[in-house]
């Protein structure tokens, strides 16, 4: 029986907590509900619009005329005219042209030379981290 005597002054401080809360809820949304509210305004400024906007046009109309420049202009390039060769009666003379061609053959043999140097100085056998084993192992006398 004392439990049951415990249990309904339980129920009775319960109901009087959530009664209040509810009261206090209640008091504190009718407050929030009616009282004044302050809206912030946003200040927008058109010229910070027009500004993007005018340099954006900017931006386009010099591409555009850049375009159209490169486009409308002549090419700087000059046509090569190459003469035919001198021709004394009935023999051509093509003393330049070999000449010319001496000289290409000339440059490519100095570039294949050029390039074959820089590859065996690039190339290696060995990575660099391994360089001092394989002077090591070059020493002793057992190369691969």
């Amino acid at each position: 029986m004392k439990k049951q005597w415990a249990q309904e002054i339980d129920d009775a401080e319960l109901s009087e907590a959530l009664g209040n809360f509810k009261a206090s809820v209640s008091a504190w949304s009718e407050a929030a509900g009616n009282r004044q509210r302050t809206i912030s305004v946003t200040v927008r400024h058109a010229w910070r619009r027009a500004a993007v906007w005018a340099c954006g046009c900017l931006i386009a109309a010099v591409s555009v005329g850049a375009a159209m420049h490169v486009f409308h202009t002549p090419s700087r390039q000059q046509a090569v005219y190459v003469a035919p060769p001198q021709q004394t009666g009935k023999q051509v003379v093509p003393q330049k042209v070999e000449a010319d061609v001496h000289q290409a053959v000339a440059v490519a043999r100095q570039d294949q030379d050029l390039m074959a140097t820089v590859d065996s100085d690039v190339s290696r056998q060995v990575p660099a981290a391994m360089e001092p084993l394989a002077q090591l192992m070059n020493e002793s006398g057992t190369e691969q």
